[in-house]
């Protein structure tokens, strides 16, 4: 494998790849909270209707 890649890529295409895999992350991290909110949430509702 080359490890001389990032000397033979230009800076602003380094940073670009750079911040797009920070934004997939953070898209992901986003996703994956959304998806444990939304199953507390209804892991309550069932809670609640075997209550009633």
């Amino acid at each position: 494998m080359n490890w001389k890649v990032p000397e033979h890529t230009s800076q602003p295409l380094y940073v670009l790849t750079t911040k797009t895999f920070i934004l997939c992350l953070a898209f992901a991290g986003v996703k994956i909270y959304q998806r444990k909110s939304l199953e507390a949430k209804q892991q309550t509702l069932e809670a609640e209707k075997k209550k009633q």
